[in-house]
């Protein structure tokens, strides 16, 4: 078997690999792969690739939700024993949304020794081009699937004062979108896809012009949504009256409540719920 001429120290090689691009392959996390005793994979085949590029010959296992809990007590035997194990994600920075979390967790409470190899990170890329403020962010990950479990969740981002990270696939994206603006109220937003690869795309628009867009032609593959900060003259409740009270003389409590969201990047429930209470003259 083929080995690079570097020595591995035992322990778990925490290895970013290409999101898309497989040049951006760093050399340091060649010449681990190579090194390294065994290399975790999310998909050994999706592995066998970047391996087969990069003349790496060392011996994947499949680590994955799937296997996790059997497979974990066997690995944190090995790594005791003095084995160097790489681990790796189907693509990017292992940890970032991918199962290796436990794994870490776990071994480090067994006092086994890390190095974190950085390198490709499909947020990062995001942030890093998508023209959304980037001193502040917030990284949340995928949306949950269920409708209420993603409202819920959504609800308890709305008053983050940073820039919001979000990890979807192509068939949810329109439906995400919406509940976004549902909650976020009609904020900016960025749509980022295909990152690093030939049709590389950033879409930056209202939240309900991305959801309309992308309902009509419904993209493939794993998304990065970048959702702006709320405006501070947005959550001032004077400013949400003020304009709920003017477009309430001339349109129904729904289109009032749209229009104050639309105008000041309120919360479209929460702009309905006091659309209502004025109308009832509350």
């Amino acid at each position: 078997m083929h080995k690079d001429s570097i020595t591995l120290n035992p322990g778990l090689y925490v290895t970013a690999t290409p999101i898309g691009n497989l040049a951006d392959m760093t050399y340091r996390a060649v010449e681990t792969l190579k090194a390294a005793d065994l290399i975790l994979c999310e998909d050994t085949r999706q592995t066998a690739k970047l391996c087969n590029a990069y003349g790496i010959e060392t011996p994947r296992e499949a680590y994955h939700d799937h296997n996790a809990v059997r497979m974990r007590p066997r690995i944190i035997k090995k790594l005791q024993d003095g084995a160097a194990i790489a681990l790796v994600s189907d693509a990017g920075t292992p940890l970032i949304s991918d199962p290796g979390y436990k794994l870490v967790r776990e071994a480090r409470d067994a006092g086994i020794d890390f190095y974190p190899i950085p390198g490709p990170s499909a947020a990062m890329a995001a942030l890093s081009a998508g023209g959304a403020p980037s001193d502040h962010f917030f990284f949340a990950g995928f949306p949950p699937s269920k409708s209420g479990a993603r409202d819920k969740a959504f609800a308890n981002l709305a008053a983050i004062n940073a820039t919001l990270v979000f990890y979807e696939s192509g068939p949810r994206l329109a439906t995400s979108l919406k509940a976004m603006a549902d909650a976020f109220g009609d904020r900016r937003g960025v749509v980022a896809r295909e990152l690093t690869k030939l049709h590389e795309e950033f879409r930056e628009d209202t939240l309900t012009t991305l959801s309309d867009f992308y309902e009509e032609a419904p993209p493939k593959g794993e998304i990065v949504v970048l959702v702006f900060p709320p405006e501070i003259s947005a959550t001032t409740p004077e400013a949400l009256d003020a304009v709920l009270k003017d477009a309430l003389t001339t349109m129904s409590v729904k289109d009032a409540a749209a229009e104050a969201a639309k105008a000041l990047g309120a919360a479209r429930k929460a702009a309905y719920q006091r659309a209502l209470a004025l109308k009832d003259g509350a």
